[in-house]
């Protein structure tokens, strides 16, 4: 598996659609599920638009899904970040469904982090474009 951030069309009705998102960072790597809705992700593109042109310290938060039981699904939580200009950081965190396990409801959790830059960023935000005007299955942010 490549390092980097791949974010998958599943499934999608006319309300949500369902992502399968794996992060690796070149040593470790996991997977999860989450919902978004598609005026959500439409934002997420637009604020992806936006942040690229931020590249001297620029921050950007990205959320699909949300943390805890209580809801469906699992969550997503990037930060986009430019501490010097032609290096492009995230921080990923995620969180798988939850489940029964023993006598409670758990749910796998993990962060890691990955390097990338401008260029291959703007090819990530094309993807995600695609993916969610439905003309895509798939979105690669390269890991460098």
């Amino acid at each position: 598996m490549k390092s980097g951030i791949h974010i998958s069309r599943i499934w999608s009705d006319d309300d949500v659609v369902e992502l399968r998102i794996l992060v690796s960072d070149g040593a470790a790597s996991f997977s999860n599920k989450s919902y978004i809705g598609h005026a959500a992700l439409e934002d997420a593109v637009s604020s992806l638009q936006v942040f690229k042109g931020d590249v001297r310290g620029g921050l950007l938060d990205l959320r699909f899904g949300e943390f805890g039981p209580e809801y469906a699904g699992g969550a997503f939580h990037a930060r986009f970040h430019f501490p010097v200009p032609g290096r492009l950081f995230v921080s990923c965190e995620q969180e798988s469904e939850f489940v029964e396990f023993a006598k409670k409801e758990v749910a796998s959790r993990a962060t890691l982090y990955v390097k990338s830059e401008p260029a291959l960023l703007d090819r990530f935000i094309g993807e995600m474009r695609a993916l969610s005007a439905g003309n895509g299955e798939e979105a690669y942010l390269e890991a460098v």
